[in-house]
């Protein structure tokens, strides 16, 4: 088709031209030819390339199968969200590689009971929260931002431990003596703690004697408690978590508390109580009470026979429960009684022989005049007694 086209404006870039019909059109001007001016006439001839056309378009269709091979067959997956171990106010989480497929990566956040807690550096695949309240419940989860669009791991509810759980005790021994190492194993295993080689980001406590070595170091590098195997000893006989400050490698040994703690005296009465009431009643196997002398027989064989007074009837005295089990006890104080008066009535018998013998010394000797008697008892007479 030729269009015919008058030109009225010619700039170094563009050209206008006008149409028959007065309508403007803005033409590259190096299109043109190059003698042209204002009001010169051209000759355009249109037509279409329907072959370009056809190349360009086989062109473009296989650039969107590339693209949606490369981007669109896999999708990021959502994160896989754990546990590793929990304490009294800690707790350590850890996930699984984040799978991006082909998208990129925008951001990696903690919640933590639906409210953020942090983001995630790119390279971790885990993390340790501290400074959490005792034997409380918490929730966390994971929001993964990409540029295929946004992914939520499953929620995962974790509860801190009580004072008294020492299974999440995780220590890493340092330089020790073998024979203390294995004491210390040892009494890892009965308080039901765990015990690694190497320091990681779960590891609690870093126990040694000397404070040198690269998990030394890398231990003090991380923030971790070092303390001394003492420490593991005191949760054992206190029966929950310590404090670590009186065992520090550099503490003093005399601030640490020694001998059975509270809670194992309790214990052991406890389980006293418990024997004794398993037991039931003990009884008690006492000698037979020695015979009493003839005159206290006598006595007792009277007040038998004499009975209760006129007019009264006799009651049968049934012994209480308490005045049972006190039978034992009485029996032995009455046999107490009876030796102590039999020793009595020996010496007072021997007193009375002494006294018979010195008054019959004083009868020898010769007798006391009536008169002066008379007058001694004349004499007492007058006095007030």
């Amino acid at each position: 088709m030729l269009v015919s086209l008058t030109v009225g404006k010619v700039d170094a870039g563009v050209a206008v031209l006008l149409t028959e019909d007065k309508r403007l059109i803005e033409f590259p001007s190096i299109l043109l030819p190059p003698d042209i001016h204002s009001g010169s006439i051209v000759d355009i001839n249109v037509a279409r390339n329907q072959h370009a056309e056809l190349v360009a378009e086989q062109k473009f269709l296989a650039l969107q199968s590339d693209i949606f091979d490369t981007f669109g067959t896999r999708s990021p997956s959502a994160p896989v969200l754990r546990c590793r171990n929990a304490t009294q106010t800690s707790v350590v989480l850890e996930w699984d590689p984040i799978d991006l497929a082909t998208a990129e990566l925008r951001s990696l956040s903690l919640f933590r009971n639906g409210t953020k807690a942090g983001v995630i550096p790119r390279d971790k695949s885990s993390t340790k929260i501290s400074g959490l309240a005792l034997d409380t419940e918490y929730t966390f989860h994971l929001v993964l931002r990409t540029s295929a669009g946004q992914y939520t791991s499953e929620k995962v509810t974790v509860k801190t431990h009580k004072i008294t759980d020492l299974s999440g005790i995780t220590v890493t021994p340092g330089i020790l003596p073998s024979q203390l190492k294995q004491s210390l194993a040892e009494t890892v295993q009965r308080i039901g703690a765990k015990m690694i080689d190497t320091v990681r980001i779960d590891t609690t406590h870093f126990v040694c004697t000397e404070p040198r070595g690269q998990a030394w170091e890398k231990a003090v590098e991380m923030n971790v408690p070092v303390v001394v195997p003492d420490w593991v000893k005191g949760c054992e006989r206190e029966g929950r978590m310590v404090g670590v400050r009186a065992y520090y490698l550099d503490a003093n040994p005399k601030d640490r508390p020694l001998g059975p703690s509270a809670v194992q005296q309790q214990r052991e009465e406890t389980n006293v109580n418990t024997d004794q009431q398993r037991e039931g009643p003990r009884i008690e196997h006492t000698p037979p009470t020695p015979e009493r002398p003839h005159a206290d027989r006598e006595e007792s064989t009277s007040a038998t026979t004499a009975g209760p007074p006129h007019g009264m009837e006799t009651v049968a005295e049934v012994p209480s429960p308490s005045s049972q089990s006190e039978l034992p006890v009485r029996e032995k104080n009455e046999q107490h009684r009876a030796e102590a008066k039999t020793t009595n009535s020996e010496e007072n018998e021997e007193e009375k022989e002494q006294d018979d013998a010195h008054k019959q010394e004083e009868s020898d000797e010769g007798e006391v005049d009536d008169s002066r008697i008379g007058e001694a008892d004349g004499t007492f007479d007058e006095v007030d007694l």
